[in-house]
Order: structure tokens, then sequence, then C-alpha cells
């Protein structure tokens, strides 16, 4: 009781002074925190399928992009869309494309799904470098709004509702269980008569949509966007290495490797430049991680060391003992 009691005054204090730094910095260390807040949310994305699915998506980046492009064109000069309009839209066009390449796709396991959705990514890449209306490789811009604050509170609002979603669903619900157990074994979640392909495909979509969100921001914030600029591979890359290091299917993980690797990056951009020495810190970390921090940072803070035999055992426990009272 008093750990969790210590660990919600944690959190309440996070977000007080989460709220109050736009009056405490300027704004060169308000946009590193807007970046700080897009990442620690994209991360938490790619966790919803990775971590507690345990479907490795390697073309996350890809919705990302669609949310980015949608908002992008539809605040061009024609239609010229208000930007809280064009969110939704993207939405919903992420949740079309999820669906359509989810259900051939979430088929596969292991690096077969991994290829997959990468292939997926290059497709959209290719694909807005040749198209006209999407600006080919030279790109699309926006209008541009110079309001840092309306950024890092929307970067914030966003990231926030996310892991709001996240915990509520897969920390605190009977789908939550439902997503662990097929994770753990999926044989056995079907034998108890879980719905795998149901529910591995509203947790794609999921995860697809809040990528979405992040990348219509991002569009909006920076006012220029490329094929490579929110399609590329190094943004999946990214969110990987951040989850990996924060801890995989945990709910805070991901924001500690996010904003982590996020101000190490500004850092050393800032005193050494745009140089490939964050990439090596990127192959480091993975390395480190793999071989002294398999649960990630999170996993130092948690007594949950249990194998995935015992994971298993105790959401199929808890699916059973709730399902005693009447069908599922």
């Amino acid at each position: 009781m008093k750990q969790r009691w210590t660990g919600l005054l944690l959190l309440i204090a996070v977000i007080v002074v989460l709220a109050l730094l736009p009056i405490l910095v300027n704004n060169y260390w308000l946009r590193i925190a807007t970046g700080a807040l897009m990442w620690a949310g994209l991360a938490c994305s790619w966790n919803i399928l990775g971590g507690y699915a345990g479907y490795i998506n390697f073309g996350h980046s890809a919705f990302f992009g669609l949310g980015a492009y949608v908002t992008a064109l539809l605040m061009g000069d024609n239609p010229a869309w208000p930007f809280f309009a064009t969110v939704p839209a993207g939405m919903v066009v992420t949740a079309l494309f999820a669906i359509v390449i989810g259900a051939p796709t979430l088929r596969l396991r292991g690096a077969y799904f991994a290829i997959a959705t990468w292939a997926f990514a290059e497709v959209l890449i290719q694909f807005a470098s040749v198209m006209d209306f999407t600006g080919g490789i030279g790109g699309i811009g926006l209008p541009p709004f110079l309001d840092e604050r309306f950024f890092y509170f929307a970067m914030f609002g966003a990231a926030a509702l996310t892991y709001l979603i996240t915990w509520a669903l897969f920390e605190r619900s009977r789908f939550g269980l439902k997503v662990k157990a097929l994770r753990d074994h999926e044989p056995a979640a079907e034998a108890m008569g879980i719905n795998t392909s149901l529910v591995k495909l509203q947790t794609f979509v999921l995860s697809a949509v809040t990528a979405s969100v992040f990348g219509a921001i991002f569009a909006y914030w920076v006012t220029f966007i490329n094929p490579k600029s929110v399609f590329g591979g190094d943004i999946t890359d990214q969110m990987v290495v951040m989850v990996l290091l924060g801890g995989l299917g945990s709910l805070w993980g991901p924001a500690m490797g996010g904003v982590g690797l996020f101000v190490v990056n500004r850092m050393i951009w800032m005193y050494w430049g745009d140089t490939a020495f964050y990439i090596a810190i990127l192959g480091a970390a993975i390395v480190l991680v793999v071989l002294f921090m398999p649960n990630g940072i999170a996993g130092l803070f948690s007594r949950r060391g249990a194998k995935s035999g015992a994971k298993l055992d105790k959401a199929v426990g808890k699916l059973v003992g709730d399902g005693q009272g009447g069908p599922s």
C-alpha cells in the first residue's frame, strides 16, 4: 500500500511539473520537452503491440507517417481544414489501413511479421515519393503556427491520453489479460475460447491509431514533411530501442526509454553537432539491455521478475476466475 501511494504521489508531481514547464523554461527547452513527450508517446504506442501482444512491428513509422500526411494534405490551400478536424480524419484513415494490413499479416509470427510490416512502411515511402499530390520527394508544407506552448500541450495531452488508455486497457481490464494470454501462449488462449484473431487486430489498430495522432501533431509542428522524415525506418528503430531500454511490456518503461534516449540525442547534437555518435549509442544500448537488463529500466524498479510461464498462469487464472459467473 505504501509503495502504491508513493508511486501515485510521484506521478502527480511529474504531471504538475510538466503542466508548469512552459512558464519555467524558454522556447528552446520547451521544444526539447515537446520532442521528448512525442517520443515517449510513440514508444508507448509501439509497446501496445510489441510489448503487450508480443508482435514486433518494424513498420510502425507507416502509421506515424499516415497521420502526418493526412494532416498536411487536409490543411493545404484546398480544402484548408482546421488542424483539430484533421486529427480524427487521420485516425480513421490509419485505422482502415491497419485493418487491411493487419488482417493478413497478424497470421504471421516472429521475423515474418516484422518483415511484412517493414515492407508496408517501405511501400508507403515509395508511394509518397512518386505521387504528385504528396509532393513527391520534395515533400509538402503546412501553414506555419509559431506557438511552442500550443504544440507542447498538444503533445502532452496526446501522450497522457495514450498512457491512460494503455493503463486502462492493458493493466486494469479483461481485454489486457486476453492480450497477455495470447502473447505468452496463443494456442492455450484459443483453447480458453479467446478470439485471438480479433484481439490481435484490435490491438494492432489501437497501436496504429495512437501513432497517427503524434504524426498529425508533428507535421503541424515542423510545418514541412517528406516521405523519409515521417515514414523512415529510423523512426521505428528508435521506438524499438526506447521500449527495450525502458522495459518491454511495461507501462512506464517506454516513457523512461523515450525521454532518456531523446534527451541524449539532443545533448549530442547540442555539443557535438549532427554526428553518427547517436547511432553508436543506440547500438550500445541494445547490447547492454540484452546482456544486463532484459526487463529494461522498469525492471530495476519492479519485483515482477516472473517468467513467461508464470505470467500465463496468472493471466489464465484471472480469466477463468472472472468467467465463472457466465460466458465470456
